[in-house]
């Protein structure tokens, strides 16, 4: 057999190899959304995405007679809680054995190095990014700023020696449907006076994005992998979305005039670039604006919170369906039929139950797998 040789990503032409190598190596995948390579680019730059004011990275390339078979990335972020933990991601590989053992060695000497004990994985690059390997679901393209992977990813990385510890839920709700009788009684429920719910200002935007990311922090800080949104991440974030954001599909439960609570909505870009082969230029952009102004059928909620201070409250077990049924009404009103509500951790019980209430169903499972380096 042809060696197998592992190269570091350190030229702006080894990271266009990088980024554009899923396109070929998965191109025959009819579910295959290739991403766009000017903002794959930019969240792979460390100019430009502030995650790498609190993390440190390395990518590599696996090539064999010449010719990319896989890819991999190691980061180590300075945030996350545990300091022995590092991090694997952005995972491409052709269905060998081989490839993937000379990929994750490179990864895991390099973890290792830098006083890592343990590894868990994929991250790409962040929590807050896309995570998880697609296990369960491969027969739907995945939404806006979701992995997809092939059916044989899961075995390989098995073979390595990782095992489970985490599986993270999409739900898709289909917002078209009538909400189920309990879901509906929970809604129309008397609120407390003080309580109230409304859509966002855009008019005070990057306030409001201020405000609903530190509810953000807030809810999930006692969550499993939890990493904070830094102020340059929220302020880079909110930049990079408000091109997106509809005033009508974001919610914000307020009490006696604070938020509490929120849901942000985004549409399922993956939707209207299909056909672009990751391109923007020169003329797609054109084509993006044109397809967004005519209205998307799906979409994405990819943040949502309620204060951790509400929880087990009456009023923290009417937040969330509150938040849910005001961004549905915007997106019924645009013409948007299916919402993927994801992530939600395996054992979030509650958001699950309350998610589950409503009609949604769990269509697709993304797996985190950890290791013990030796």
């Amino acid at each position: 057999m042809s060696r197998i040789e592992i190269v570091p990503v350190n030229s702006p032409a080894e990271l266009d190899r990088f980024i554009r190598l899923p396109m070929r190596l998965f191109a025959n995948d009819p579910q295959f959304v290739p991403p766009l390579l000017l903002e794959r680019r930019e969240a792979l730059s460390p100019k430009k995405n502030p995650y790498f004011a609190h993390a440190e990275s390395q990518f590599w390339l696996a090539c064999r007679d010449g010719q990319d078979v896989g890819r991999i990335s190691a980061q180590v972020d300075q945030l996350v809680k545990d300091p022995e933990v590092g991090h694997f991601g952005m995972l491409a590989a052709e269905d060998d054995a081989a490839v993937f053992a000379a990929l994750f060695e490179a990864a895991e000497a390099w973890l290792r190095a830098r006083g890592k004990r343990r590894v868990i994985g994929p991250f790409s690059l962040s929590i807050n990014e896309e995570t998880g390997l697609l296990i369960d679901g491969y027969d739907t393209p995945p939404v806006l700023m979701m992995p997809h992977d092939p059916r044989y990813a899961p075995a390989r990385v098995e073979e390595q020696g990782y095992a489970k510890a985490k599986d993270v839920i999409a739900y898709m709700y289909d917002i078209e449907h009538e909400l189920p009788k309990a879901a509906r009684r929970m809604i129309d429920r008397r609120k407390p006076a003080a309580m109230s719910v409304r859509n966002l200002d855009k008019s005070r935007y990057y306030q409001e994005f201020d405000t609903v990311t530190a509810i953000f922090n807030d809810a999930w800080s006692e969550n499993w992998g939890f990493v904070p949104f830094t102020e340059a991440e929220i302020a880079h974030m909110a930049k990079s979305l408000k091109p997106l954001i509809d005033p009508k599909w974001v919610a914000i439960v307020e009490m006696n005039g604070e938020a509490v609570g929120f849901g942000i909505t985004l549409p399922n870009l993956n939707e209207l670039i299909t056909d672009f082969h990751g391109k923007l230029l020169p003329f797609n952009w054109v084509k993006l604006l044109w397809r967004l102004k005519r209205g998307v059928r799906s979409a994405r909620v990819p943040l949502m919170g309620i204060r951790r201070s509400l929880s087990g409250s009456l009023i923290g077990g009417m937040a969330p369906f509150l938040v849910i049924d005001k961004m549905r009404e915007g997106l019924r009103a645009d013409g948007v039929q299916k919402v993927e509500l994801s992530w939600i951790l395996e054992d979030n019980l509650a958001m699950r139950h309350i998610i589950e209430s409503l009609g949604a169903d769990a269509y697709k499972t993304y797996r985190l797998y950890e290791k013990v380096l030796a």
